[in-house]
């Protein structure tokens, strides 16, 4: 036993999480009720990712804010202008591909009693009014913006505070990510217990019939994780980006996948920034954001479904209306982590653009709801591993202009 637990421990954690996935698909398949225990660790991982994301954003955004040289330079303002721009692109990619590709859908009933947004100011109203959130309601409902909000303004308080004081917070910091490693050493049970719980509950009978959709889907999700993005990489590092974008997607973007939480995946992307060697400065604070405003993933999601109602329903589109829908689906996008149901609940507002009624809307939000084991997993692994990818490459980008060699032999 003890020789099996150190030729384990020996294993990469993907090697060790391909372990636990294959495991989970096997038992899915062969003894699903007697296995049937196993799925608790799932649920344990997933709970646990997202009780420790919260309070980890808070102290290591204070922690880096308040221990914060004068004149040190951090990348946040470029990471941003990547964020924006990589959710347009792939608002702008999945209308495009849509129109090469036309889907139509057989809408469904089920989710009438769903009330989605009913424009783009109130789902901007939304994300302001989590900004100024109680900091204690903030931290139990994992409200991001409102946790980055009061650590920024923590963090700037405590920048003249005692030095005894800011190696207490830095300590609290240091034992916090700790935990934070003891938790993703889970991660192959995790994913055991989540692939056999999906298998097992889920099934995938529900989702043949709407296998075009899934694919255009999917297709579109992706072009942006393999075409798009490294595109931009490479415009910023030139150099391959093809070593840093499968090490996001093989490290950040399977874990994402299961736990299909933006949220639960912080914890992973920090630690997978920490051993890139990022600055602590700036992914402390780009991580969380990310996740909250990064969203490549829902503006496929958003300007899909749209477009399958629009060719469903028959209605001619022109060019402008199309490219205000790409700018559309990106602000909704941005703010979907505010809105209860994410980006399925923003595709009436995007419907409304064509004139498409709230009934009808709401039947594609239906489909979306019977797609959206895939949907929503595909669309969180494109989200969260591009919070990584676009914080390196903005850090790497730097590191070209003062002539650092940036060694992907070792990031691969």
């Amino acid at each position: 036993m003890k020789n099996l637990l150190e030729k384990w421990n020996r294993l990469s954690l993907v090697k060790q999480i391909v372990v636990g996935l294959v495991i989970g698909i096997v038992l899915a398949l062969t003894i699903p009720e007697a296995a049937s225990p196993i799925g608790i660790f799932g649920s344990l991982f997933v709970g646990a990712l997202k009780a420790i994301a919260p309070v980890l954003v808070l102290v290591l955004v204070i922690a880096a804010i308040a221990q914060h040289k004068a004149g040190e330079r951090t990348n946040m303002k470029s990471i941003i202008v990547l964020y924006l721009i990589g959710t347009f692109l792939a608002g702008l990619i999945a209308v495009i591909v849509s129109f090469i590709f036309p889907v139509s859908l057989t809408l469904v009933n089920g989710a009438e009693d769903l009330a989605p947004p009913s424009g783009v100011a109130e789902v901007l109203k939304t994300l302001l009014l989590n900004i100024v959130d109680n900091p204690i309601n903030a931290i139990s409902n994992a409200n991001y913006i409102g946790i980055l909000a009061w650590a920024v303004l923590l963090g700037l308080a405590l920048r003249n505070a005692a030095d005894s004081t800011k190696t207490l917070i830095s300590n609290f910091s240091d034992a916090v990510s700790k935990v934070v490693t003891w938790v993703i050493k889970l991660a192959p049970l995790g994913i055991m217990g989540l692939v056999f719980d999906s298998i097992t509950t889920s099934g995938l009978d529900a989702l043949l019939g709407y296998g075009k959709l899934l694919a255009l889907l999917i297709g579109c999700m992706l072009f942006v994780a393999l075409v798009v993005n490294p595109i931009i990489v490479y415009i910023l590092i030139k150099q391959n980006p093809f070593p840093l974008v499968f090490k996001c997607l093989r490290e950040s973007g399977i874990t994402a996948f299961f736990t299909r939480s933006s949220a639960a995946n912080i914890p992973v992307n920090m630690k997978l920034c920490q051993n890139l060697g990022l600055n602590k400065d700036s992914y402390s604070v780009s991580i969380p954001l990310g996740a909250t405003i990064n969203m490549a993933g829902a503006a496929v999601t958003i300007s899909v479904l749209t477009l399958a109602a629009v060719h469903t329903l028959g209605i001619e589109v022109d060019i402008p209306t199309a490219i205000i829908l790409s700018v559309l689906s990106a602000i909704c996008a941005c703010g979907a982590s505010g809105i209860a149901g994410g980006s399925l609940l923003l595709i009436p507002l995007a419907c409304s653009l064509f004139g498409i009624s709230p009934d009808v809307a709401m039947q594609v939000v239906g489909v979306g709801f019977i797609i959206g084991v895939l949907q929503d997993s595909f669309e969180t692994a494109l989200n969260s591993s591009t919070d990584v990818l676009f914080t390196a490459a903005a850090e790497y980008k730097e590191w070209r202009k003062q002539g650092k060699t940036i060694k992907f032999n070792k990031i691969a």
